[in-house]
């Protein structure tokens, strides 16, 4: 089955961009105006993140988000084929940032990088463009065939893929080389015990705690991460050193420094992010008091 999967979706990305976008338009219409898919949680995730605009105006965010969501589902499979050249022309950024970094003799580091578009584009891009070896974290999907198929896709230009399940054993083989650990640190934690909580869009929000930790106790320097769509199909990948030396750091430090970076951009590229993500579906209860890492105090 795999082999069938991925060979139609190989076939389907030999058509032409412009025909496949195309496709993506009525599947879009399709999707969100006939079906409403996850249309509630969507305006719900706006009205928390931007209580301050109109009706209108969050509309007008949703329906830009609508577009890109299928827009990059459109050019994730146009990259089962895509060559070198497709990608590079269609990805920049201040890529000097991160190579600063590892010319200056920095051998490992981390990157956090929030669920915007077009993730699929900027990781089969990165080879291209750094000397690092980026070990990309990814939860595994719960269908056996579709996850080998998107292993296959992500780590086609050379990514070493990490499950989050068992991520400490997937980088032994790795701890020598000159590595940069990409993690999508903007989810939904799975387990509630470990997540520190503070104010996320002026909301309490758990974040999972181990990008910090472990690039605490690696002493990992940090970077923050977005893509902003320059145009159809283009992205501009935008780099911000966090931290050279995170195990010198206050607990909570970076986690806070990320909720700012996150704000911040989301605020810049409203459409980008992942809005049909429940981010906010865990509930603030006193409980988790221990667990409140913001500067201001927590909820009653």
């Amino acid at each position: 089955m795999y082999y069938i999967v991925y060979g139609l979706l190989y076939a389907v990305s030999l058509l032409p961009l412009w025909l496949l976008y195309g496709i993506g338009d009525l599947i879009r219409v399709l999707l969100f105006r006939v079906f409403g898919y996850r249309r509630n949680v969507v305006r719900g995730n706006l009205a928390i993140a931007f209580p301050e605009k109109s009706a209108a105006e969050r509309e007008k965010i949703r329906s830009d988000f609508e577009h890109q969501f299928v827009d990059t589902f459109i050019e994730t499979i146009k990259l089962f084929s895509a060559g070198k050249g497709f990608i590079m022309n269609r990805v920049t950024g201040n890529f000097h940032v991160l190579n600063e970094l590892y010319n200056g003799g920095l051998v490992r580091a981390q990157v956090h990088m929030g669920h915007n578009f077009n993730w699929e584009m900027l990781n089969l891009a990165y080879p291209y463009y750094f000397r690092y070896t980026l070990l990309a974290v990814y939860m595994p999907l719960q269908n056996k065939v579709m996850n080998r198929v998107f292993l296959k896709l992500r780590s086609r230009t050379g990514n070493v893929m990490l499950p989050a399940t068992d991520m400490r054993k997937a980088m032994l083989p790795h701890r020598s080389s000159h590595f940069l650990v990409g993690l999508v640190a903007d989810q939904v934690p799975g387990n509630m015990d470990k997540a520190w909580w503070l104010n996320f869009f002026g909301v309490p929000t758990p974040f999972v705690s181990g990008p910090e930790k472990g690039a605490a106790a690696g002493n990992l320097p940090v970077i923050f991460a977005h893509a902003y769509r320059v145009r159809r199909g283009h992205y501009y990948l935008y780099l911000e050193v966090a931290s050279e030396a995170p195990h010198d750091l206050p607990k909570g430090t970076l986690t806070r420094q990320y909720r700012d970076f996150l704000e911040r951009v989301m605020r810049e590229n409203p459409g980008g992010w992942l809005w049909s993500h429940r981010r906010w579906k865990k509930k603030w209860d006193s409980a988790y008091t221990a667990q409140w890492i913001d500067n201001t105090p927590p909820p009653l």
